[in-house]
């Protein structure tokens, strides 16, 4: 089977993840967001902010668990695998934290081509702080136009998702997205 690579991105705060268990309870296989975890797994190693301290080895790690995300959504049997953040948005937080990155993120961005992005732009009032979230709502708008620079620099056509309830956000993306 052609699975069909969808990601949902956008800044943080946005819904992403809210959609993406949405579109699990539906029966569809989503891949989740891995920086928390990969945050979590630095805060037992007694590093706070791995992002902050070390921003070129969480990406790093980041594109090392999205690689294999893309990977096994090439490999399963379903129609449509969908993902929460894809490659690009590592390079695009990197730009908004202004580092410098080795040539491999670039060739990883254009290597691993998703069939699908879908955007959500930052939506006060959904956007709440915990704490593997460090931005704050400016900041969260200035991610969300690195990632629509990033994207759109790989050739995306990117989808705006509508603000509305979970349901109304998912039911919208499964109409597109069965409509390809």
């Amino acid at each position: 089977m052609n699975t069909k690579t969808i990601v949902i991105t956008g800044g943080p705060g946005s819904g992403k993840t809210s959609i993406i268990k949405a579109l699990t309870k539906r029966g569809f296989t989503c891949s989740e967001e891995i920086s928390r975890e990969v945050i979590i797994k630095a805060r037992e190693r007694g590093i706070e902010q791995l992002f902050l301290t070390n921003p070129l080895q969480f990406s790093e790690t980041l594109l090392e668990g999205r690689i294999e995300q893309f990977n096994e959504a090439l490999e399963s049997d379903n129609e449509f695998v969908f993902l929460d953040r894809g490659i690009p948005d590592i390079q695009a937080y990197m730009d908004f934290k202004g580092d410098n990155y080795p040539d491999f993120f670039t060739i990883a961005c254009k290597k691993h081509k998703y069939d699908s992005v879908f955007i959500l732009a930052p939506w006060q009032d959904i956007f709440t702080n915990d704490n593997e979230r460090y931005e704050n709502f400016d900041q969260a708008q200035e991610i969300h136009e690195k990632l629509l620079e990033t994207y759109t620099k790989y050739g995306y056509n990117l989808r705006d998702v509508p603000f509305g309830s979970i349901e109304a956000r998912a039911d919208y993306i499964i109409d597109v997205v069965k409509a390809l």
